[in-house]
């Protein structure tokens, strides 16, 4: 049986024009003789009466007392509503249809409202219904806990379900729709010349999104990785293949095998605060420090520590709340608000000389400070002050060629 999983996120099923996208694009798959699994987000963003966030926002409105296992049944509704609908208008176009919510897919989860990760997925039901040519409309974003209660996957979920999904039915490859046309190698917005790119590694595309691209969730790519399934990053409003997602040494060019490239693709997200803490007598101050952060759920990011102290980042909305907890220990941290963090990400670069002199004299050459930097075997990232961000993603994006990619 040859299997496609097809995503299509909020703002593919927002209109009914953006749906009749969709419709085309499940032609094309039956019509090339797919079993075919349709994973749908919520319809639309914030604002929008069906948006996961427009939920978020009554639930708030309504004094904010909603416990997290009753949040979870809330949030669900939006999926529901685009399966259903999906459902409906391929019946009208006469594709045998059926949906099903996360829980009667078989995804069944852990019991952590809001952030709940995949157990198991019994497959049974799904193949049954493929087995007699229906298309399954499942809702992304969700499962259910043994006892039967809904959960949902947090930020991205609907990306995960898709690819969790592949992966247990051992599809062919996974199609991720968006609004843009695959992976650029920076943002549009920000470089009016960047580049769509073939095809990227799995460790790449995962950098790039945790690096702050917002096309496809790292949670779904490691998902996608550890099973070797195939993803592509389409737009719902073309024909345009995309981009394949895939383990790099199957890249290929011209019907050859191809190195990595040295750089791929330059990712950014801004509204970071920067907070040092030194004091030399204190051998106990990191330990201190990030024991305090973790109790009181603050996400730190770029950490480095040496004997005079730590430096790490946090989100400029928890800034106040983490300078607080710190005084109450005792130390006088310095902090340094509204940063952004640029990632250079490239599988190639492991081991070859010269990419952080690139860097450092791209950056300089535009008097850009660099505040902070690290690294790993695919990725090196720099934090700068915000208002220099975007001329920091132009003068690296130019620097490495991928204006020409």
């Amino acid at each position: 049986m040859r299997i496609v999983v097809q995503k299509f996120g909020g703002t593919s099923l927002s209109t009914a024009e953006a749906r009749a996208h969709v419709i085309a694009h499940i032609k094309d798959a039956l019509q090339q003789q797919y079993k075919l699994v349709v994973v749908v987000s919520a319809m639309g963003r914030k604002g929008e009466p069906y948006a996961t966030d427009t939920l978020l926002e009554l639930a708030r409105t309504n004094g904010n007392s909603l416990p997290a296992r009753e949040l979870d049944l809330l949030m669900s509704c939006g999926e529901i509503i685009s399966a259903a609908t999906l459902c409906s208008l391929l019946r009208a176009e006469s594709i045998p249809a059926v949906a099903l919510t996360g829980g009667q897919a078989g995804i069944v989860t852990n019991d952590s409202f809001g952030d709940a990760r995949i157990l198991t997925i019994d497959t049974t039901r799904i193949m049954q219904l493929l087995e007699r040519d229906l298309v399954v409309v499942v809702t992304g974003f969700q499962g259910r806990t043994v006892n039967g209660d809904f959960t949902t996957l947090g930020r991205g979920g609907s990306d995960t379900s898709a690819t969790a999904l592949g992966a247990a039915l051992k599809a062919d490859v996974v199609d991720i729709f968006t609004d843009v046309d695959g992976i650029l190698t920076a943002d549009p917005r920000i470089v009016e010349d960047a580049k769509p790119l073939e095809q990227v590694s799995y460790t790449e595309i995962c950098n790039m999104a945790l690096g702050g691209a917002k096309v496809i969730h790292p949670r779904a790519v490691e998902v996608a990785m550890q099973a070797n399934i195939p993803v592509r990053v389409r737009s719902t409003f073309t024909k345009h293949p995309g981009t394949l997602v895939t383990v790099a040494d199957t890249l290929r060019e011209g019907g050859k095998t191809v190195h990595d490239r040295f750089v791929t693709g330059i990712a950014h997200f801004a509204g970071v605060t920067q907070i040092q803490v030194g004091d030399f007598e204190q051998y106990d101050l990191s330990l201190n420090v990030f024991k305090a952060m973790a109790q009181h759920q603050i996400s730190v990011d770029f950490i480095n520590v040496n004997p005079s102290g730590v430096a790490y980042t946090v989100y400029d909305h928890v800034a106040d709340k983490a300078e607080m907890l710190i005084r109450d220990l005792g130390y006088e941290p310095k902090l340094l608000r509204g940063c952004a963090k640029v990632s250079v990400v490239g599988g190639g670069m492991n081991g070859v000389p010269g990419i952080m002199a690139h860097i450092v004299e791209a950056l300089t050459g535009e008097d850009i400070p660099i505040l902070q930097s690290a690294d790993s075997n695919a990725t090196i990232w720099v934090l700068v002050p915000g208002e220099h961000m975007k001329a920091a993603v132009r003068a690296l994006h130019k620097t490495f060629g991928l204006n020409r990619t």
